[in-house]
């Protein structure tokens, strides 16, 4: 008689939480998404208040300088092509 009313209450819950949470999952995803919207509405205007334009439009900027001082040695020796033979 145990297993059978453990089998029972198992099933009404498992049954209870898919009908609750057909009823409350609209209004979860509606906050979620609500509260999702402001935290990136929020950095998009950090992001769109930092980022103010220092340079007129159509001008070229360059932001970074590819390093010049990359050199190789050239007394490195030469190249010798060869084949392996079996």
């Amino acid at each position: 008689m145990g297993l059978l009313r453990t089998i029972l209450i198992i099933l009404l819950v498992y049954y209870g939480l898919k009908i609750l949470s057909r009823i409350f999952a609209p209004f979860m995803v509606r906050y979620m998404s609500k509260k999702m919207e402001e935290r990136f509405g929020g950095q998009f205007q950090q992001r769109h208040n930092k980022s103010e334009p220092k340079h007129k439009e159509g001008e070229t900027v360059i932001d970074k300088m590819p390093k010049s001082d990359t050199s190789t040695n050239k007394n490195v020796g030469e190249y010798i092509d060869y084949e392996e033979i079996d």
